[in-house]
């Protein structure tokens, strides 16, 4: 196996990708972003490639994410390549969601954060038995980025919000109930789709593999999901969550407050927004002044200390509590960057 952290094959008429750092469950880095970018205006405008796929190598899973110590190191030492990154990273979710030929995104094993920004924006998203879903930034001090409060906020009734606010990862049939995925196929078809891929059309490869997925859970608790997220108030939400009478909304209430408060008030302020803006573009620009703005805030730095660095899983969050996040605060999480351009995404 090739050193590259992408690694591209062109076989028959399929252009495949993979992200190759199994190590750190292929998390991306921004010479992967921009490797990609490249990678995948070149295959556009091939007259030999009509599909594209994208895999992660190893066992683990499609993608991890970003990486997380590095925009740690950034944000403790008040550094900007994280805009950067971010930057870069949304104008490659932009480029897939528009790209002209298909995007097959084999969504295996683990798929979190920017791994969501790969595959959720694709053409055709398959999941596996195998397959871990989530967004969950609000435990890290952040929020759902790389076209996430898009896609969630589109997803059916609350089920977007609940995944948001809780940051939980789900399975492959609830990736399909909530918008995040099309089609699930057991892992052990990935040769077969392949070498279908190569030879003829992608939509036609992928349904003739896939299969029924299990029972979607989630689609099971929307009785409770959109009753109790309904709104724009974190803490009414946490309050309905808490006092109802079925176990899996409290046990979601007890997920929430562990989540840093400013993120949460952000995050759904986020959701609701893009759930009115008029495309993913538009939700990108958005996210990435919400990601410059809470690079400078403590709870960034706090949250991956607890979580990745330190790993004692007890952030001190600053504020501590929802009531005390200051509206002026999340105000600024929705301007301009006041340091530097707006995001454009050509």
């Amino acid at each position: 196996m090739s050193t590259e952290p992408v690694i591209a094959r062109v076989n028959g008429h399929l252009g495949h990708l993979t992200l190759n750092r199994p190590a750190a469950i292929n998390a991306l880095t921004a010479e992967m972003i921009t490797s990609i970018r490249r990678i995948l205006a070149r295959w556009a405008v091939s007259d030999r490639v009509r599909t594209i796929l994208i895999t992660g190598a190893g066992e683990r899973g499609l993608c991890a994410g970003g990486d997380i110590r590095a925009i740690h190191a950034d944000a403790v030492t008040g550094g900007t390549a994280s805009l950067d990154f971010w930057a870069d990273q949304n104008r490659l979710d932009a480029t897939i969601a528009a790209y002209p030929k298909p995007i097959v995104a084999w969504m295996d094993g683990l798929v979190m954060g920017g791994g969501v920004g790969i595959s959720g924006h694709a053409s055709l998203r398959v999941v596996t038995e195998r397959s871990r879903v989530a967004m969950p930034e609000v435990g890290i001090g952040f929020h759902p980025d790389v076209g996430g409060s898009w896609l969630l906020s589109h997803a059916p009734g609350q089920l977007g919000t609940h995944l948001a606010l809780t940051g939980v990862p789900v399975d492959a049939a609830d990736a399909i109930a909530a918008g995040l995925a099309d089609h699930y196929i057991p892992t052990d078809r990935l040769p077969d789709l392949t070498l279908e891929l190569a030879r003829g059309d992608a939509a036609e490869a992928v349904r003739s593999l896939a299969v029924a997925p299990p029972r979607a859970e989630l689609t099971v608790a929307r009785h409770w999901i959109d009753s109790c997220y309904s709104g724009d108030d974190v803490g009414a939400i946490v309050v309905r969550l808490a006092t109802h009478p079925d176990a899996a909304a409290r046990a979601a209430a007890e997920v929430i407050t562990t989540r840093s408060p400013t993120s949460l008030v952000v995050t759904l302020r986020s959701l609701r927004s893009a759930a009115v803006l008029p495309d993913l573009p538009a939700a990108l620009v958005q996210e990435y002044r919400i990601s410059a703005a809470l690079l400078r805030l403590p709870d960034l730095v706090e949250g991956i200390r607890a979580q990745i660095i330190d790993k004692d899983r007890r952030p001190r969050w600053r504020p501590s509590t929802l009531a005390d996040v200051p509206p002026a605060l999340v105000d600024t999480c929705f301007a301009p960057p006041r340091d530097r351009p707006d995001l454009t995404l050509a």
